[in-house]
């Protein structure tokens, strides 16, 4: 049950309070939001389009990975530059709580779906003679669900959390976003129990996915000594972009939650990292040098031009 709080709105400092500034900021924003959710998209319906794509589980895995960084780009970024045009940088307290819960919804999905990228890359390279009799479809679109349904969990258990806290004073956030920590600064009570917990369903468990996928990913490289040189060349390649995906995703995400909240600019400039910049770098990643990616969006834009010229 929520307790009692007398604060309606909040109040963001942002990144910056330099009208130039701000400007410059919200340029930027927009252009990083438009082409993050423009590759992202791009590649949900390049590989829709391609069956033959969309039959691989790991395609079909980052279908979902690429729809979960546009819609966890989408909870924050507009606000963000929406409000780099305007002074006071106003959020009701529901649509603060909406936002934190997106954002850990979103997160702690893709968290999941990483996990399952990995586990797909682990049975192809070490156990590639019963690859499609592990990797059926019953247990890609069980994984898929698991994904929703523990970011799902973990958000509301965030949520919960802070609906406990009593808010009857401050309510300036020293930050461009709601999150956990800025928040707990602002409760007109203890916190410390909260912050505990805190890092324990947040932190705590980035760094276990983090640790058991690099285990997975050890297993892989020690198996790839029995490969030939071309085979060991193509499972590096795709697994040297999972795991820079998956570093891009778990660095932030153990530095802003399994330690102490300092509340400084650094911290805000890694939370801009993983919530504009990564978003946008894994589209380039999985797709700058993958194949069958630029075959099948060469494809799909040759039916377009098709389509047009028809018309």
């Amino acid at each position: 049950m929520q307790n009692q709080s007398f604060v309606t709105e909040f109040v963001f400092l942002g990144l910056s309070q330099n009208p130039n500034i701000q400007i410059l900021m919200f340029i930027i924003c927009f252009l990083v939001y438009i082409a993050t959710f423009g590759s992202n998209m791009m590649i949900v319906v390049t590989i829709v389009c391609s069956p033959k794509l969309l039959n691989s589980p790991m395609y079909f895995f980052l279908v979902f990975l690429s729809f979960l960084d546009a819609s966890f780009s989408s909870a924050m970024t507009p606000k963000m530059t929406v409000d780099s045009l305007y002074k006071r940088k106003i959020i009701s307290f529901e649509g603060c709580m909406i936002q934190l819960f997106a954002a850990h919804f979103f997160g702690g999905a893709e968290m999941i779906v990483l996990t399952a990228m990995a586990y797909d890359r682990y049975v192809a390279i070490c156990k590639p003679l019963h690859y499609s009799s592990i990797m059926t479809w019953r247990l890609c679109v069980t994984l898929v669900g698991v994904a929703w349904a523990g970011g799902f969990l973990h958000s509301t258990v965030q949520i919960i959390f802070t609906l406990q806290l009593p808010f009857c004073g401050p309510n300036v956030i020293d930050h461009f976003m709601c999150d956990l920590f800025p928040l707990l600064k602002l409760a007109c009570t203890d916190t410390h129990i909260f912050s505990i917990l805190v890092v324990a369903n947040s932190g705590f468990i980035c760094i276990l996915v983090f640790f058991l996928l690099f285990v997975s990913y050890g297993f892989i490289l020690l198996s790839l000594r029995f490969h030939s040189s071309e085979g060991r060349w193509k499972a590096l390649s795709t697994c040297g972009s999972h795991i820079a995906v998956v570093v891009l995703f778990f660095a932030p995400c153990i530095f802003i939650y399994a330690r102490p909240h300092t509340g400084s600019s650094f911290d805000k400039m890694i939370a801009l990292f993983y919530t504009m910049l990564s978003p946008l770098l894994n589209p380039m990643i999985y797709t700058f040098r993958n194949k069958d990616m630029k075959n099948a969006m060469r494809e799909l834009w040759k039916k377009l031009i098709m389509v047009s010229d028809e018309k």
